[in-house]
């Protein structure tokens, strides 16, 4: 008895952990908080690999408390993602430039701590994940690295309660693709047969463009621009659109302001025409088809474009795979700033339906061929 009272005290000595909806809740919430304060924060996520063999075990779960107890400090947070088989750690308020070192250690002083309490067989059937936010890039965006679903549980709960939501988009977008590519066979031909006589170079172009969860992929577009060309311009423009919300101008054009890129000396001569009617962008049915992209969803950005979002409009590309078509493309296109073309995108990714998705298709051709906003 006297020894089941000791244990009890030593249980009641551990910190409490918060319950699944409370640990996502105070995740989304400190996540804000380091966006706002410009610090970083850690997470620390350990989970069985024994397929749920040893999750009855209190003894494992009792070790894991242990050794979290052992590493953490009073303002750090420990609580479940799925009771029994997930449990996270949340360290906050970390320097940004001491954060590699930070989670190097962590990870070290965890596994020591779990193979003190437990045995070999029953430590390898632990995982141990160390998650950072913000994600780390170098200052050229190579390094880009896709982000981890557990460091943005927001993002999972609303589709949840759409049953069947995704799979009919993505069933959609399938036999949407390959409609479209065996209907537009012809015009692709013609189109490609213009690109390859009009200029020298390669038909496709492929770059690198930021997808859903920030994982890179390859696009696909007709090229447009002349080839061995330097993207300095570009980049430039893009640093120029982000920042043009607080207080920059578009250029004018027909008493309507033109926010993009006009006149670009790198353009070929078809390529002002492609780029006009957005032909240039049917080659993207492929990224479609391979699950890369989506008929609607928001424009996937590039590399350099990322590295100047703002925490909110990192959200573009989380909240919904990226799109050919989407409100942004059907209500403004280059009429828009950056700061409303992200809330339109916003607007779709949280308010999704196949009826919204449905009215966004019927509403692409006439964009298309008005060519407003499009330059």
């Amino acid at each position: 008895m006297e020894q089941a009272s000791v244990e009890g005290d030593e249980m009641r000595a551990l910190s409490p952990a918060l319950s699944e909806d409370q640990f996502r809740a105070t995740i989304y919430r400190e996540r804000k908080r380091m966006d706002r304060s410009g610090l970083a924060m850690v997470l620390v996520v350990i989970h069985t690999d024994d397929g749920g063999r040893n999750t009855c075990n209190p003894g494992i779960w009792k070790a894991v408390d242990e050794a979290l107890e052992a590493v953490k400090s009073d303002i750090d947070m420990l609580g479940w993602f799925e009771r029994d088989i997930k449990k996270g750690l949340l360290v906050p308020d970390v320097d940004q430039s001491e954060l590699a070192p930070v989670c190097d250690q962590l990870e070290i002083s965890i596994w020591r701590e779990l193979i003190s309490r437990l045995d070999a067989h029953i430590s390898s059937s632990l995982s141990v994940r160390v998650l950072r936010y913000p994600e780390p890039i170098d200052s050229q965006g190579e390094a880009l690295l896709p982000v981890d679903s557990y460091l943005y549980p927001e993002l999972h709960g609303g589709r949840a309660k759409t049953f069947g939501y995704e799979p009919v988009k993505r069933g959609l977008d399938i036999i949407g693709s390959l409609a479209l590519l065996g209907l537009l066979a012809p015009i692709l031909m013609v189109i490609a047969l213009a690109v390859k006589l009009t200029s020298p170079g390669p038909v496709i172009f492929r770059q690198v463009r930021i997808g859903h969860m920030m994982k890179p992929f390859m696009i696909c577009k007709f090229r447009t621009m002349q080839t061995n060309n330097h993207h300095g311009i570009h980049e430039d423009y893009v640093k120029w659109f982000i920042t043009a919300n607080t207080g920059g101008r578009g250029k004018e054009s027909n008493n309507e302001t033109v926010f993009k890129l006009t006149n670009d000396p790198r353009v070929t001569s078809i390529g002002h025409f492609l780029r006009k009617t957005s032909l240039d962008e049917l080659p993207q049915l492929w990224n479609v088809l391979k699950g890369e992209m989506s008929l609607i969803g928001p424009r996937p950005p590039l590399r350099y474009e990322f590295q100047q979002y703002k925490p909110w409009h990192r959200h573009r590309v989380l909240e919904a795979k990226p799109g050919i078509t989407g409100l942004w493309q059907i209500t403004g296109r280059s009429r828009t700033t950056f700061d409303e073309m992200v809330r339109l995108d916003l607007r779709y990714a949280r308010g999704y339906s196949l009826w919204e998705d449905i009215k966004i298709l019927l509403a692409t051709p006439k964009a298309v061929i008005s060519g407003k906003g499009a330059c």
